[in-house]
């Protein structure tokens, strides 16, 4: 059974990782409009796995015996400048996701929840990676700058995610 502070951290942490879907969902449908549909691939993609996430989140809370407290997912921005500026967002929220999963495993680890601990371990190490992938698209566009051609070499090379 779930104590009270670990069911409400996580229950936090599950809709936090709906918005990030939401949020990347919205990233894709602006990357269609201008139109860059590989970048726009990628953030469906990257929809789809952070709706996957909060899936693990829904998924364990139950597991663990405690109850899913779904709330009110904000509204995210609908228009960038730039698909540098989208980049940058993904960077940053990435950044901001990590310093939750931290939050969730100090938690963990001050309530002494080893289930909690280990089931946690796994978003830890998936967040090096998250941020790793956003950071380097990030610095690619950075690098091209304002180079069309460039921007569309990396929109072609984005499209290929699987």
């Amino acid at each position: 059974m779930l104590k009270k502070s670990i069911e409400d951290a996580l229950n936090k942490q599950l809709n936090a990782e709906l918005y990030s879907s939401y949020l990347y969902l919205s990233m894709a449908a602006h990357c269609e409009t201008i139109p860059m549909k590989g970048f726009a691939k990628w953030l469906r993609i990257q929809a789809d796995e952070e709706r996957a996430h909060g899936m693990k989140f829904f998924d364990y809370i139950i597991e663990a015996g405690g109850t899913v407290k779904l709330t009110k997912i904000d509204a995210p921005k609908t228009e960038w400048k730039s698909v540098g500026e989208v980049f940058d967002q993904v960077y940053e929220h990435e950044k901001k996701v990590t310093a939750m999963i931290h939050g969730l495993m100090d938690l963990a680890i001050k309530e002494k929840d080893y289930a909690t601990i280990n089931f946690l371990g796994w978003f830890v190490k998936e967040q090096v990676e998250e941020e790793a992938n956003a950071s380097e698209i990030q610095a690619q566009i950075k690098m091209m700058g304002d180079i069309v051609g460039h921007l569309f070499w990396l929109d072609h090379e984005l499209g290929k995610r699987e």
